[in-house]
């Protein structure tokens, strides 16, 4: 095909009327949209509160056992006389 057949195919095809939209083809779209926007939402929900219990879990974890003090020796060395 050279350039201008290829032009007067796009042109002609353009310019046709689009094939007709089945019945119900909007409703069903806006209902299958509705579904993944509650799933997102409730699947976002739900990660934020997950990470809020591990944050919650953790700090009150941090504050009992207190990692990053050093813990007291279990020995001690012998006593030598002065």
């Amino acid at each position: 095909m050279t350039r201008m057949n290829r032009e007067a195919t796009v042109r002609r095809l353009l310019e046709q009327a689009p094939p007709p939209v089945p019945p119900g083809l909007h409703a069903e779209a806006a209902r299958r949209g509705a579904r993944l926007l509650r799933r997102r939402t409730l699947a976002r929900r739900a990660m934020w509160l997950v990470l809020l219990a591990v944050t919650v879990v953790f700090v009150v974890w941090a504050l009992t056992v207190r990692p990053w003090v050093e813990p007291p020796s279990e020995t001690t060395p012998p006593l030598t006389v002065w």
